[in-house]
């Protein structure tokens, strides 16, 4: 086979514009590399850019042919979405999927010497509205109408965190192969693990006669020599572990196809040799969903991800990388690719097994009613087949669902046989043929399918919107019991320095046009402001007000995440919404668009951190939440410390705690030895504060083994705002890649924040006692950086 890549320069044709770009490439993406619009992210800008996609754009380039007698095919990677193809202005072809893998003979198209390739692009949203006429389908409201038509990423249609950008062009690699030998067609690896041998077996599929060589590399560089289709036990086999479980050693499998002992095709994947498992089990409190890796059950712990950019050229393996390296700093172990977007690369997949991210795969179908006719099956299930064949061979790969929130959305619907034919039929089938040994499971949220209560909190995973959708407050999350909570989230406006490079300084009041145009879920910074009420008090400028937004996330998450690893063995799972955004803007996200990190992510890596000492607290805001009640109403303040084990190894330290009040200074202390076994949880004795003053105390605490601090962390008794804070008069220093917080008092959520460049740091937005604490740079130059450090008591 002798490849000929035809990316690189395309001209573009079409709706008033013309113009060169390169390919992978798409409409915006060649007319912002030529000045021809604006960046659709600026202000209100969107609403241009949605019109140019109105119309029709044909990208075409020449290439030179020599016939050599052998078949010439054409590969198209991705093509988005609605396309004519055209090989010497003679028809060849049409699309309607950009998620699909195709392929034409294009022999008898082609003559010697120069030839000409022409794709057009007709307008998706024209395209769907057409269709939505004709039947009407419902979606998610944020989209253009009639979305679910046509097989394109949802979310470039709208989304309530995102855009619509319905971009479209050729956004993955295009080029010609010349057949002049055999071909690889498909190449499948599988494993089997007995008592701690495995075994691996390479099957390879050519389309003629050929012979195979196989060669398996291990870790340390060893080779050995496989046979196709023969199972090979592996020596001394190295196991992949999820993050923080172990290590990820990954396997190279080299597969060359050989005509007269000269390699004429290759295919080269990486394995990780491991076991993983959905298992799904009656217990004492319903049915358990939790991944088994290697014999052990572990709790997930990550986030949902979402498209880095509506365009999709602007994505690339070291934009992906640093997310997912963040992710691994952090303690994911997990990470959930939500359905409504595309089908990720394969260096996400590559980045995951060398981090350790298991990851939760939806198909690509999200809140919206999918016809079901035989020519949409078709589609969808050759859809399936070619993403299920790319990725199925990683490590990472832990859970196949077939879709997000469709099933509950389907509930009340008349297309419900639709729904089954899809998600319980076309997808199982595909999966069953192309990889069996991945779990599928037909929706997330799902109790098992066939409608039977997506939202059963006693078994599958679920999906949990009471806080934020539905105005509960924190606390609320307490009183639930999931077994797998893989969604559930709360909003915040991302940092100044972000929404500094999409509005003026006249569009800086969350309810200017811009701002809104940049919040996507209804009236949803309004919402932020009502829970603001709750906790804090009323921020002083516009600054203050996005740094407090923050903490509402973080401590919405944190709430949820603590209560629920207190509760390992019943639940066993959860992934925050959401890890990244598309756009910058107000979102669920905790690392913003241009990848920097919110308060949540701090918190993130507090919380899922392996070793985790939290607090059950009761006080003012769980027994006498409104202050106009009578003094006679009866509160308690009480805390309950609680370790989570989520090592492989035991725990013995001790657990020290003291009430203090706001100078930090201490009222009552205790402590108490700690021996937890792995994978468990152990609870602490009550400690009663007999209605401590909860205006001036609060309670700290942290957990040491071997003289080191794995976990620490405050407590109040009541809101934030009611709380008298005492001015922490914090001051910062900086040594090398050091800086050093002091503070006079009791400071929380300590912010260290570079005005004018960016930091990642070991640890931010944390409380501590009067003292001083050292962080580590982990990435940027602090003597370049102007820094400004503030706490809760600067909200005012």
């Amino acid at each position: 086979m002798i490849k000929f890549d035809l990316g690189g320069i395309w001209h573009m044709e079409g709706n008033g514009y013309s113009c060169e770009g390169t390919v992978p490439g798409s409409v915006y993406s060649f007319l912002l590399s030529q000045g021809m619009m604006k960046d659709p992210h600026y202000r209100m800008n969107e609403n241009d850019a949605l019109a140019i996609c109105d119309g029709e754009y044909t990208f075409s380039r020449t290439f030179e042919y020599v016939p050599h007698g052998y078949p010439m095919l054409l590969h198209c990677d991705g093509l988005d979405t609605v396309c004519a193809i055209q090989i010497n202005k003679m028809p060849l072809a049409q699309t309607d999927n950009m998620h699909r893998t195709y392929e034409w003979d294009i022999t008898s198209f082609l003559h010697s010497g120069k030839n000409e390739i022409s794709l057009t692009f007709s307008s998706a949203d024209a395209y769907i509205k057409a269709k939505q006429k004709m039947q009407h389908r419902a979606g998610s409201p944020e989209c253009l109408d009639g979305f679910s038509h046509l097989r394109k990423a949802h979310c470039m249609m709208g989304w309530d965190w995102g855009p619509r950008l319905p971009d479209a062009g050729i956004w993955r690699p295009i080029y010609l192969l010349e057949k002049n030998s055999a071909r690889l067609t498909d190449v499948r690896i599988t494993q089997r693990h007995d008592k701690g041998r495995v075994w691996i077996t390479v099957t390879a599929m050519v389309d003629a006669e050929a012979a195979c060589r196989i060669i398996l590399t291990s870790p340390d560089g060893n080779e050995h020599m496989l046979q196709n289709d023969v199972e090979f036990e592996v020596e001394r086999p190295q196991l992949w572990w999820p993050n923080g479980l172990g290590e990820q050693p990954l396997y190279t499998v080299e597969t060359n196809l050989l005509e007269n002992g000269i390699s004429v095709d290759k295919c080269v994947k990486k394995v990780g040799l491991r076991t993983l498992k959905l298992i799904q089990q009656d217990d004492e409190w319903g049915r358990c969903f939790c991944h088994e890796v290697n014999g052990l059950r572990m709790f997930a712990m990550g986030a949902d991800y979402i498209p880095e950019d509506n365009i999709l050229s602007r994505c690339n393996r070291e934009r992906t990388k640093r997310l997912l390296e963040d992710c691994r700093l952090c303690h994911f172990n997990a990470i959930r690719v939500w359905g409504g977007g595309i089908y990720p690369e394969d260096w996400f997949f590559e980045l995951c097994d060398e981090f350790g991210l298991v990851v939760f795969m939806d198909m690509m179908f999200a809140c919206c009613e999918v016809p079901g006719d035989e020519a949409m099956l078709q589609n969808i299930g050759a859809e399936a087949r070619d993403n299920l064949r790319r990725i199925r061979h990683h490590a990472c790969l832990g859970l196949i669902s077939g879709n997000n929130e469709i099933e509950a959305y389907y509930s009340g619907s008349g297309y419900r046989p639709e729904y089954t034919l899809i998600y319980e039929k076309c997808l199982p089938e595909a999966v069953a043929e192309v990889c069996p040994e991945i779990p599928y499971v037909s929706s997330s949220p799902s109790s098992g399918g066939n409608f039977d209560d997506p939202q059963a909190e006693d078994r599958g995973d679920q999906h949990y919107w009471s806080v934020w959708h539905g105005g509960k407050p924190f606390g609320e999350y307490r009183k639930h019991h999931f077994r797998y909570l893989s969604e559930f989230g709360f909003q915040s406006f991302p940092c100044e320095k972000t929404i500094a490079t999409f509005t003026e300084p006249e569009d800086r009041n969350i309810f200017s046009r811009v701002m809104e145009m940049h919040q996507r879920n209804g009236s949803a910074n309004g919402k932020i402001l009502q829970y603001l009420s709750d906790h804090f008090l009323y921020p002083k400028d516009f600054g203050t007000l996005i740094y407090t937004t923050q903490l509402l996330q973080a401590e919405a998450m944190r709430t949820a995440v603590e209560h629920l690893r207190r509760e390992r063995g019943r639940c066993m799972g959860t992934l925050f919404w959401q890890l990244n955004d598309i756009w910058p803007g107000a979102s669920w996200a905790s690392i913003d668009y241009f990848g920097r990190w919110k308060a949540l992510q701090y918190y993130a890596r507090r919380f899922f951190a392996p070793v985790l000492l939290s607090c059950n607290e009761t006080g003012e805001q769980t027994t006498r939440p409104i202050v106009t009640l009578e003094r006679t109403v009866d509160y308690t303040t009480t805390a309950q410390l609680c370790v989570t084990n989520d090592t492989r190894h035991p725990v013995i330290g001790v657990v020290r705690w003291a009430l203090r009040d706001e100078m930090a200074r201490i009222i009552r202390k205790g402590e108490m030895a700690v021996q937890c076994a792995p994978f468990s949880v152990q609870t602490l004795p009550l400690i009663d504060f007999q209605k401590t003053d909860v205006d001036h105390h609060y309670i700290s605490y942290e957990l040491v083994c071997k003289g080191q601090v794995l976990s620490e962390g405050t407590t109040l008794f009541t809101a934030e705002k009611y709380f008298v804070f005492a001015d922490p008069r914090l001051t910062l220093s900086v040594d090398g890649d050091r800086i050093t917080v002091t503070a006079q008092a009791y400071a929380k959520a300590v912010e260290i924040n570079a005005l004018d460049g960016d930091l990642l740091l070991s640890d931010n937005v944390f409380d501590m006692n009067a003292g001083s604490r050292t962080i580590k740079v982990l990435r940027g130059d602090p003597a370049a950086c102007t820094l400004r450090v503030r706490s809760v008591y600067d909200i005012r």
